[in-house]
């Protein structure tokens, strides 16, 4: 089996605290940057799978970057560099505590409540007589709280979100501006791509001088779902399964194997060989959406990696 990085214990110079997340474990130096260390952990209903994915956090990590580039000419963002293939280096903000989902077609969550009868999800109306993976009329806004490690994040509407002093009407009306904006050049980047970027998600924050910028993933395989263009069509009339580039089919090998993070359920066993499968998948779509060959890191020894490539970079970092 290759190796991974599944957790992180360093201590770079300048440290002040540590977070670790779901799948990324972030450093704040010096109370002015984050250092970002993508993990090879995978995430599924919430919950942290026992075995890590090799190669999933530099995929992640590449990839998030790249849209950040692509994107900083509309939407500012929090990057500064990428001193490693797993880490990203940005300005230290204070996080919104929403996610600002957006979904172009009814799949995946919105697809599920749909099924149970729902025609509201987070405020929203979704229109009758609707299947799944049907494009929305206009692509909706249907956030979720940000939830603390180890709990689900939660379904919240606009006006729950301003009633509850969360986000600020302001500030909120400035994340969903970006929210659009920001799906709209990820549609047309997927287009050219020959993808559909179905639903993603975003997260931003404020810098120390009240600035509003993107922060964390964008457009990875976690925070979002892309289908194949070709053939979408035919197999939507056909009401066939849509051919997906995602996490999903991850979420649909554990609900088959009786898994979707409830108390009480085991998690499946994910043998060596599944494993391997999920790592192609993975790097099926940094090859698909960024249209490059996706060049392998070495990994005979990741933390030691890490560590000089990150220290290197602190120590030559001017404000």
């Amino acid at each position: 089996m290759m190796k991974t990085i599944t957790s992180s214990n360093f201590n770079f110079p300048g440290q002040k605290a540590v977070y670790k997340g779901k799948v990324r474990e972030v450093y704040t130096i010096n109370d002015d940057l984050l250092v970002m260390i993508a993990t090879d952990r995978l995430s599924a209903f919430d919950v942290i799978m026992p075995k890590g994915i090799p190669y999933k956090g530099q995929i992640l990590n590449q990839i998030a970057s790249k849209f950040m580039q692509l994107t900083e000419d509309i939407v500012p963002n929090w990057l500064i560099a990428n001193p490693d293939p797993n880490v990203a280096v940005g300005h230290l903000c204070e996080p919104f505590k929403v996610e600002m989902v957006i979904r172009g077609y009814l799949s995946g969550h919105a697809a599920r409540e749909y099924a149970a009868g729902k025609r509201i999800l987070c405020g929203v109306e979704m229109p009758e007589g609707m299947k799944e993976n049907d494009k929305f009329p206009t692509p909706i806004i249907t956030p979720t709280t940000k939830a603390a490690v180890g709990t689900h994040d939660e379904d919240i509407s606009k006006e729950d979100i301003l009633a509850q002093g969360i986000v600020s009407k302001e500030d909120y009306e400035v994340l969903e501006q970006y929210t659009h904006a920001l799906y709209q050049r990820g549609t047309e980047i997927a287009a050219a791509r020959r993808l559909i970027l179905v639903d993603t998600k975003y997260e931003f924050g404020k810098t120390k001088d009240g600035k509003i910028v993107l922060i964390d993933e964008i457009h990875t395989p976690d925070s979002s779902r892309y289908f194949y263009a070709e053939g979408y069509q035919e197999r939507q009339d056909k009401n066939e399964a849509q051919k997906q580039l995602s996490k999903e089919f991850v979420r649909q090998w554990l609900i088959a194997n009786g898994f979707q993070g409830k108390d009480g359920q085991q998690i499946p066993e994910m043998t060596d060989a599944y494993i391997e499968t999920v790592s192609e998948r993975y790097i099926e779509l940094y090859e698909n959406i960024i249209g490059e060959k996706f060049e392998k890191a070495d990994v005979s020894n990741i933390h030691e990696r890490i560590e000089q490539n990150v220290n290197s970079f602190l120590a030559s970092y001017k404000k």
